[in-house]
Formats: C-alpha cells, sequence, structure tokens
C-alpha cells in the first residue's frame, strides 16, 4: 500500500476509531478494526422484460460469475432484471456492457460487476431492511429490493428521484421508498438497518451511519478520493471490523460530506 493510500485510510477510519472508542473500554480499543486481506472474490419472480436476456446472460457469465460471484440469488437476479430499462434510451445498446454508463444528472450508473459484488457482500435475506445512499437510477436499488425486505434509498437530485420513483413503480417495484435529500446522516427515523450500502465515495466514514446499524449488521462503502477502497463494516459483539475488498472509482460524495460548495455527481 502506498503511503499516500494509506494516509488516506488513516483519515478515513478516524470517525471509526473515535466511534469504537466511545462504545468499548479503554483495554480493548486497540481491537475493535481489523483489517484484512484483500479479497480476491469473495428473483424479480417472473422476468420483467423479456427483451435483451441473451445479453443479460452473457453479461452474468462473462463479467460477474468468472469474477467470482457465487451467489445464486445475485447471479438470478441479474439474468432476469432489465438493466436497459435504467439508461437513456440513446444508450440501450450499451446497457449490457462491462462498465458504468452515463444516465444523465452528470450521474452513472455502477458497472455489473460491482453492483453483484456489493450485493453480495452484504449477504441479504428476505427479512432484511437495507439503507442506500444514492438512489440514482434505481438498478441497484432495484436488485436489492428483489432478495430483502424493503429498501429505504436517499437521493440528493430531486429530480432524478422523481424519475426513479416512476421508474421502478412502472416495473412494479414496490418495496423501495425513496426520499429526496442528504444521505449522509442516513434516515435515522427508520433506522436501525440490518445493511446499509453506500453507492458515492466520502473521503472519511460517515459515523452517522454506524449507529444506525444492528448488531451484526454490515455497511458497504467506498472511501477515499480519486480511486478508493471498497469497505464492508461489521458491527459484531459490539465491535466493528473492516474488510477492505478492492481499489475502486466512485464518484464522491457530497453535500454535507464535502461542504455547503460541493457538487455532487451521483451514482
Amino acid at each position: 500500500m502506498s503511503n499516500r493510500l494509506k494516509a488516506g485510510l488513516d483519515k478515513a477510519f478516524a470517525p471509526l476509531k473515535t466511534w469504537a472508542q466511545s462504545k468499548a473500554p479503554a483495554k480493548t480499543g486497540s481491537q475493535i478494526m481489523a483489517l484484512a486481506e484483500e479479497v480476491e472474490s469473495i428473483s424479480f419472480g417472473n422476468e420483467l422484460e423479456p427483451a435483451r436476456a441473451n445479453e443479460r446472460e452473457s453479461m452474468v457469465t462473462t463479467q460477474i460469475a468468472t469474477r467470482g460471484i457465487r451467489n445464486p440469488d445475485v447471479l438470478d437476479v441479474m439474468r432476469k432484471l432489465p438493466r436497459h430499462e435504467f439508461v437513456p434510451a440513446n444508450i440501450k445498446d450499451h446497457a449490457y456492457e462491462d462498465g458504468a454508463l452515463p444516465i444523465g444528472n452528470g450521474q452513472t450508473i455502477s458497472q455489473p460487476y460491482i453492483v453483484a459484488l456489493m450485493t453480495e457482500v452484504l449477504r441479504l435475506n428476505k427479512e432484511c431492511r437495507v439503507l442506500e445512499i444514492g438512489t440514482g437510477c434505481g438498478y441497484q436499488s432495484a436488485v436489492l429490493a428483489s432478495l430483502c425486505k424493503k429498501v429505504y434509498s436517499v437521493e440528493i437530485v430531486a429530480d432524478l428521484a422523481d424519475e426513479t420513483r416512476h421508474r421502478l413503480a412502472r416495473l412494479g417495484i414496490n418495496n423501495v421508498e425513496i426520499r429526496t435529500g442528504d444521505g449522509y446522516r442516513g434516515w435515522p427515523e427508520e433506522a436501525p438497518f440490518d445493511c446499509i450500502i453506500v453507492t458515492a465515495a466520502p473521503d472519511h466514514l460517515p459515523e452517522h451511519l454506524l449507529e444506525q446499524l444492528v448488531e451484526g449488521g454490515r455497511l458497504i462503502i467506498p472511501i477515499g478520493e480519486g480511486t478508493q477502497e471498497l469497505m464492508v463494516f461489521r458491527l459484531a459483539d459490539g465491535r466493528m471490523e473492516a474488510n477492505r475488498l478492492i481499489p475502486v472509482r466512485f464518484v464522491p460524495m457530497t453535500g454535507e460530506a464535502m461542504g455547503s460548495n460541493g457538487r455532487r455527481l451521483g451514482n
């Protein structure tokens, strides 16, 4: 790890260390966070849209399964969910390509593999309540919704939040509630959550989100500036463990995370 990246991670985890010290005896404070080695890899019922089924199958086979995603439920939903319904009409033919795509409002839809990885790491079940920070076009929301009880999603761009509400309703996805606003402080009125997923990168770990996890809950978030680290945090027995997954490039989290002059680009 480079000195620059190490310094960035030290800065990013400062709130976690402060939080840990407030939750545990001083003598165990040094054991609160254990960074793991980098990880090599770790239904929507009836298909919503029969078109482009071959493209979805190829996406799952060549981009996702070959990179180590093994959860059959995650693979199944990504075979069925019509990704092309979540992108602008002029780029529908690129919807199943191996990369992020622009969706308007200066935002992007994440690479299919990253969506699958972040979903698999959460280890969802049908009883989970999930907080998503950064609704974007709603593709990640829809993937989550097929695997859990309910998704509470926060989007700072009002026009995009409205557009995504209509899209999900049109597709018959009714267990996603979208709130327009800054997601930096989470959604305290609906906390605690079994899992939290953040799809824009702050340069530090927002401690407010840690407070909204249930015991045993997981938080996945990209942290850093420029190239970030995708991190997963788990709260267990009053301790917070952190595992570093892979280097990623998400757009920055702005709003309160960046200050009043920040410009959020989104998911």
